[in-house]
């Protein structure tokens, strides 16, 4: 199965947030998640970010491929994804 972790988005108009998702990424974007890892809240002024750096770690361990945005949101957080190169 090819997975990817990418953000999901609710919310209102105006009033977005998201969802670190991991997902089938044969599947449409709407459809169902296998696993939700995190949140990400832009409009907000605190709590902005939240994740599982532990479901998060589990998965980047079974190669899923993660979004340039993802990427970016965890590297600010800290979390370093390790290349395969």
């Amino acid at each position: 199965m090819s997975t990817t972790m990418r953000l999901k988005r609710f919310g209102t108009k105006k009033r977005p947030y998201y969802r670190v998702v991991v997902q089938d990424s044969r599947l449409a974007t709407a459809s169902k998640t296998i696993d939700e890892v995190g949140t990400y809240r832009p409009i907000e002024e605190k709590d902005q970010i939240s994740l599982n750096e532990e479901k998060i770690k589990e998965w980047l361990k079974k190669g899923v491929v993660v979004s340039p945005t993802v990427k970016d949101i965890l590297n600010s957080q800290g979390i370093s994804i390790s290349r395969k190169d």
